[in-house]
């Protein structure tokens, strides 16, 4: 499944934060951005094994950032 991916500079963590909204808590950090989003992807995937292995439901993509939602 394709989700939306926030990447974005945490002055307080000094570093990359990549999140992925429609999974709750679904986060990762990095150095830079390339390293965040790798990182997300792991987290990605612990995240979706876990609900599958605990037989907990997993959201479908959703988000859409506001940009895309006025220019629909």
């Amino acid at each position: 499944m394709d989700y939306h991916i926030n990447i974005f500079y945490s002055e307080g963590d000094e570093g990359y934060i990549a999140d992925i909204p429609d999974l709750p808590g679904c986060s990762a950090f990095g150095d830079t951005p390339e390293i965040a989003l790798s990182e997300l992807s792991k987290a990605k995937d612990a995240w979706l094994e876990t609900a599958r292995d605990n037989n907990l439901p997993v959201p479908p993509p959703r988000y859409r950032p506001i940009i895309y939602q006025v220019n629909s």
